[in-house]
């Protein structure tokens, strides 16, 4: 007797081995899929209802209707109907309104946000420990590719991790041809998101290059394009996880040779000499970590910030206080370096 299809048997393998350690961790948990209704999402939905069971684990889904479109409802109620068939449950559906004046970051951001807060509602409603997410290579390839052109640093370039708190992405090592053909193999018709084809003026910077820039690059570079960008994913993530540590254990042992804080309790105070001779990229990392535990907002602290105040290091004049994003002011004072809101 032939077996399953091989996209079929691929993608049941990496869901299979995402399970196996929730199963380990949480045996008997409920896990949901956070499911749009699109071949990448359907597929995982279809294939954790066949793997889940065989663990011993629960699973359900999220559907978001992020009511951006016109008959979103109907594309949410739908995905959702589909879930209920393959024999998933419990199948929530989400709404949520997407914010579109200035500060939301742009549409795909304030999207994005508002969707990962709707899946971790549900998730924390549902008492479900984990969310399975349907990304697959080709948006690994996608995500990369944006990062090279913003100038992005190590992490944004490892692009997304498989496993991060309760996120998992079982469906990184597939490509978006294999979903599809999981979907055609077991007769799941699937949602096409207009949007998608990044052809329309007014269409997600994602989609345009998925449509335009991927496409070319293949013709160019020749096939592999997709996978050799992955490849460099993963490896981006070993190096700026490795650096991540040192950078982090750096930090601490500089905060102790400081020695005890005083005044605001946020206040981030730094021994000098430990950190000035750290190699740029670890001294680097612990500035921005420094940073960040000041109160300095993750997304509006850049290179050009981090910069600024290795400069308080590294080409130290007797140079002013440099101000950061979100009020925080890094100083340089008896041979200690001072993250702090200078107010509070």
């Amino acid at each position: 007797m032939s077996g399953p299809p091989q996209a079929v048997a691929r993608a049941r393998r990496a869901v299979r081995a995402t399970l196996e350690t929730v199963a380990a961790e949480h045996p008997g948990a409920l896990v949901l899929v956070a499911c749009s209704g699109g071949a990448d999402s359907l597929a995982l939905a279809a294939t954790t209802a066949f793997e889940a069971p065989r663990l011993g684990l629960r699973a359900g889904a999220v559907v978001v209707d992020h009511q951006v479109q016109t008959g979103s409802a109907e594309v949410a109620a739908e995905a959702a109907g589909r879930c209920r068939d393959l024999g998933l449950g419990p199948v929530v559906v989400r709404t949520v309104d997407v914010p579109t004046g200035p500060g939301s970051g742009g549409p795909e951001a304030a999207a994005r946000h508002a969707r990962y807060a709707a899946l971790e509602a549900a998730a924390d409603a549902e008492g479900a420990e984990v969310v399975l997410l349907g990304h697959t290579a080709d948006d690994q390839a996608e995500t990369v590719l944006l990062g090279l052109a913003r100038g992005s640093g190590a992490r944004s370039l490892a692009g997304m991790r498989d496993a991060v708190g309760r996120w998992r992405r079982p469906l990184l090592g597939l490509r978006r041809t294999e979903t599809e053909a999981v979907c055609a193999a077991q007769g799941l018709g699937w949602w096409v998101d207009p949007t998608n084809a990044g052809t329309s003026p007014g269409a997600p910077l994602r989609s345009r290059v998925r449509a335009s820039v991927l496409p070319v690059l293949d013709d160019v570079l020749g096939p592999g394009v997709v996978e050799a960008l992955a490849r460099t994913a993963d490896q981006l993530d070993e190096d700026d996880t490795a650096l991540g540590t040192l950078a982090a254990d750096l930090l601490e042992s500089a905060r102790r040779a400081a020695g005890p804080a005083d005044g605001d309790g946020r206040a981030v105070r730094l021994d000098v000499a430990a950190v000035e001779q750290a190699v740029p990229a670890v001294r680097r990392r612990c500035l921005r970590l420094a940073a960040l535990a000041a109160g300095c907002p993750a997304g509006a602290l850049t290179r050009e910030h981090v910069l600024g105040v290795d400069g308080l290091l590294t080409r130290w004049r007797g140079q002013g206080p440099l101000h950061l994003p979100g009020g925080v002011e890094a100083r340089r004072v008896c041979g200690r370096l001072v993250l702090e809101h200078p107010h509070h």
